[in-house]
């Protein structure tokens, strides 16, 4: 979606997709570690039609490149793409739910010990976020930050659950063995 949604945007090659994602802070919400996931991409959108190869050039000394251009067909099925994910809920599996249902296989102290490491990087996480909120409201309008807003809100939950839990362990509220 992401890769699509940039070629909706304007005519691109992939090293600037990778560049913008980037730049924009969109690998926070997309998984594009390696620069093979955008190449990776290019060729299942290429194989779908839903992009085209626009031009295709080669300066001197440096790598062909090519820039690559939406579909009708593309800018159809990114919209439907959009209107599923907004409106649908995916069942998702995160690791930490799945954690948390296995949580007897260590002794509560290694379980405090965890989830206090846990809370700190949630803290850790939310001063980010509320940085990069703040920054970002300095210049961008606020649709640009609604990901943000989005992070910023699972977290301060994650974080209060997490809170709370630990009180029921230290406290012996939540026990086994």
């Amino acid at each position: 979606m992401a890769v699509l949604s940039l070629v909706v945007e304007m005519p691109m090659h992939a090293y600037r997709m990778q560049q913008l994602i980037k730049e924009r802070h969109k690998d926070d919400v997309v998984n594009v570690a390696q620069r093979n996931s955008v190449y990776q991409t290019i060729d299942r959108l290429l194989r779908d039609g839903l992009i085209a190869v626009q031009t295709t050039t080669r300066d001197e000394n440096r790598p062909e490149r090519t820039v690559y251009e939406p579909t009708p067909a593309g800018r159809d099925t990114l919209r439907e793409w959009m209107r599923t994910m907004l409106a649908v809920p995916k069942r998702e599996f995160p690791e930490f739910p799945a954690a948390l249902a296995f949580l007897p296989v260590l002794t509560v102290p290694e379980a405090v010990e965890a989830l206090t490491e846990r809370l700190t990087a949630l803290e850790t996480r939310a001063a980010a976020l509320d940085a990069e909120l703040a920054d970002g409201a300095n210049f961008l309008p606020r649709v640009f930050l609604v990901e943000t807003e989005y992070q910023r809100a699972v977290v301060a939950a994650e974080a209060e659950y997490v809170r709370r839990l630990l009180d029921d362990l230290r406290n012996g509220e939540v026990t086994w063995h």
